[in-house]
């Protein structure tokens, strides 16, 4: 028995990513509908969401895609320099603008708050880094610097490192903080 492949000409008007991100906006569409329209069109023999598919289970969802290389994207037939220039486009501009901080002073009020200052940046890193926020008197952070980058799951940092660039900054209080490439804060090497 052959199985015929659906192209997206032979899908609803109103089913389709685009008109369904017009309708619904972007919050409802699934990743891979969101991808299909970023590539546009399939292949010949492949229908876009087809393609879209095979690429979100090549890298394991978006686990993976982040940090997809253009040798990785075009190693997928169907995907050629083309389409895997859009992909990583979409991507750097995600993560730029997760990253994007107003002008204006950050202050820290709480704990929560410095965290909440580094956990998007440090969230996805595959080795341990050692992060220093250096800060005014009114608290607001005036500098933020890697001070160390360390293994997959140890960091060591002499205190001078971080006092350097707080005399330098003149900066009136500091914060520090790693990560756990791991998942797991427990752990300890």
């Amino acid at each position: 028995m052959k199985s015929e492949m659906i192209m997206i000409k032979d899908v609803p008007v109103e089913e389709r990513p685009r008109e369904r991100l017009l309708r619904l906006g972007t919050a409802n569409l699934s990743n891979q509908e969101l991808l299909a329209i970023l590539l546009g069109s399939g292949t010949k023999k492949e229908s876009v969401m087809s393609l879209a598919n095979r690429v979100i289970i090549h890298f394991e969802g978006l686990k993976l895609l982040k940090d997809a290389t253009i040798e990785e994207l075009t190693a997928i037939k169907g995907i050629g320099n083309a389409k895997g220039v859009v992909i990583l486009a979409a991507i750097e501009l995600g993560k730029r603008m997760n990253h994007y901080r107003p002008n204006e002073p950050y202050t820290i009020r709480s704990p929560e708050d410095g965290a909440d200052y580094v956990m998007e940046e440090m969230r996805s890193l595959n080795q341990e880094h050692f992060v220093a926020l250096f800060l005014n008197t009114k608290n607001q952070i005036i500098h933020r610097q890697t001070i160390f980058i360390g293994s997959l799951n140890a960091s060591i940092v002499h205190p001078r490192e971080v006092y350097r660039e707080a005399v330098k900054r003149s900066a009136a209080s500091i914060i520090v903080a790693h990560n756990h490439p791991s998942g797991d804060p427990l752990t300890i090497v």
